[in-house]
């Protein structure tokens, strides 16, 4: 099991987006494990969006990112990072496939909703800048022998 940041953007927060979103990511059997309505500081997002520095949106992107209440979300669940970048779908939304929460919810090439870790490694990272180590939750949930089938040493 492996853990993944997910964040739902000013624009999904304006658009009031966030019950439907969230609702995915429970639907497909990923755990919350962290979750919290924040505004972004400008020295957080600059150290979150660093490998951007220096490309031609760099400064629009930090500019958005602050511009309103985001919702930064942990997730857990098998293979965390590889299932929720499929769900987000392309970068934009004029070229994400409908059934992706881009594709289905988003058509600008600037405002694309959600940002999810591209890595176990940057997940790793980004959840430590976004939540405190006592605000990532450990628990159980019932229904996982339903979600995955855990009859050998790594579920499936």
């Amino acid at each position: 099991m492996e853990n993944t940041l997910v964040i739902l953007k000013p624009d999904t927060v304006q658009r009031r987006l966030i019950g439907k979103i969230v609702s995915r990511f429970e639907e497909k059997g990923l755990q919350i494990v962290g979750m919290k309505l924040m505004q972004i500081s400008e020295g957080l997002a600059r150290e979150n969006y660093a490998v951007h520095e220096g490309k031609e949106f760099y400064e629009s992107l930090i500019k958005f990112m602050t511009s309103g209440p985001v919702v930064a979300i942990a997730l857990r669940g098998k293979d965390a990072v590889e299932i929720t970048r499929k769900m987000l779908g392309a970068t934009f939304g004029s070229d994400a496939e409908p059934g992706t929460i881009r594709g289905d919810f988003g058509v600008s090439n600037r405002f694309n909703l959600i940002h999810g870790s591209d890595s176990p490694e940057s997940a790793e990272r980004e959840i430590r800048l976004f939540f405190a180590k006592e605000e990532i939750m450990a628990y159980g949930l019932n229904d996982l022998s339903w979600v995955y089938d855990l009859s050998g040493d790594e579920p499936v």
